[in-house]
């Protein structure tokens, strides 16, 4: 007998092309069959109006653990990943301790199995405890279950450190993941522009985005390293990464939902849950970065879920640390910057979600096909709902989108053909 059988859902997967309604099959965890339903099955769920898709997959997310549990957990932020239909999150490594060893990614893989809600999957340091002086242990925290690096919070500064890093991630296979942004032009606490300085706060440059980016973007043709762009937030960075493809560079990039909706006009009334790195741009970036993943410049979305503590969040502007929590809600902020506005279909929205970072990661997720792991996401897209981060699974509230009413939402999340969260 079968163990899960989804019937009459609208069966979207973007690896395989499908979208048609029909019934998908789940035994031993595994995707055992999508077409008409063959054999009964232990439990069934009645998908009828909603969609069936692979379990959705965030490339970007801070669980906080080790070092400030008060914030986050590695149990709480896979929590918050299936209660907002994602099976898979890739877990930041600016931690305390940073995760720059082979025994720090082991221990964050062994927190995520004893949560056993979506998977876990650390990204290891670029460089020693984050510092841009010298190449952590690569090699050794790729054979314990990394899957990429990055010194994300950071860029790596030194252009001779960077080449190095391609070098090496190249020879082994792993993504390189860079938070571009020039150290020496990270001066200030928002968007450099008219409305920092109304508001008498330091900017940051978009320039300091796009110079990094270029450096990197040099020295990937040297190398032909596989490198990801994170959190883009400027026309200047979609129109570096939509050139560089053109040229056949191994280049993908991510976009978040606040970059997507927010413009630094929303930092008016010096409310820090708007303080975010890289900052909220001009309305003019927002709609670059919206046209980049519409026309597949920037190929995944990303939540850079990134919590604080309540304490924190209401220090002065200034002081605030940098962040936004959105894992329980990002599929519908999605779905509003791009799917209400007609720039994706629900296809091409998923393809962004599960396949595409999957490809950038190299698991072999993001798809229903048969005898693939039984990550599978149920989503109502026409389900109103009313933002309300009091009832997150996330331990942080700095979410800025309390109260707001949006539409679409994860109904049910099965990770290795369990089912880890229902509503």
């Amino acid at each position: 007998m079968n163990d899960i059988l989804i019937q009459n859902g609208r069966v979207i997967d973007p690896a395989s092309g499908r979208d048609e309604v029909c019934d998908v099959t789940i035994a031993q965890g595994l995707i055992k069959h999508v077409g008409k339903a063959r054999g009964k099955a232990r439990e069934t769920i009645d998908a009828d109006g909603a969609v069936v898709c692979p379990g959705l997959i965030d490339l970007h997310v801070h669980c906080r653990e080790p070092g400030h549990e008060e914030e986050e957990t590695v149990a709480t932020a896979a929590a918050a990943a299936v209660a907002g239909g994602f099976t898979t999150l890739c877990a930041m490594p600016n931690t305390h301790p940073p995760m720059d060893n082979d025994t720090a990614v082991h221990y964050v893989l062994h927190r995520g199995g004893e949560a056993d809600l979506a998977r876990v999957l650390p990204v290891g340091c670029i460089s020693k405890q984050r510092e841009g002086k010298g190449l952590a242990e690569m090699g050794l925290m790729l054979d314990a279950g990394a899957v990429g690096f990055s010194d994300d919070g950071d860029g790596v500064a030194s252009t001779a450190l960077m080449q190095r890093a391609l070098q090496y991630t190249g020879m082994i296979g792993a993504p390189l993941m860079q938070h571009c942004q020039d150290p020496e032009l990270m001066t200030g606490a928002m968007n450099s522009g008219p409305v920092a300085v109304r508001l008498g706060l330091g900017g940051i440059a978009a320039s300091g985005e796009q110079i990094m980016l270029q450096r990197d973007l040099e020295l990937v043709r040297r190398t032909a390293a596989k490198y990801h762009v994170q959190h883009v937030s400027t026309a200047g960075s979609v129109e570096l990464i939509r050139a560089a493809k053109a040229d056949g560079l191994p280049v993908t990039a991510e976009a978040t939902p606040h970059h997507l909706l927010l413009t630094d006009a929303a930092c008016m009334n010096y409310d820090s849950n708007y303080k975010v790195n890289p900052p909220l741009r001009t309305a003019a970036d927002v709609q670059a970065v919206r046209q980049g993943v519409a026309d597949g410049t920037i190929d995944c979305l990303a939540s850079d879920h990134a919590p604080h503590a309540k304490e924190e969040k209401e220090l002065e502007f200034n002081a605030a640390p940098f962040g936004i929590v959105s894992l329980d809600c990002a599929l519908a902020l999605y779905a509003k910057a791009l799917v209400a506005t007609r720039l994706l279909t629900w296809p091409e929205l998923i393809a962004r979600m599960t396949v595409n970072p999957a490809a950038v990661i190299g698991r072999p997720l993001g798809t229903l096909s048969q005898g693939a792991q039984a990550d599978v996401t149920v989503i109502d897209p026409n389900k109103r709902w009313t933002i309300r981060t009091r009832a997150f699974a996330s331990k942080a509230r700095n979410c800025p989108y309390d109260g707001w009413r949006v539409r679409g939402r994860a109904v049910c999340t099965i990770v290795r053909g369990q089912i880890k969260f229902r509503r």
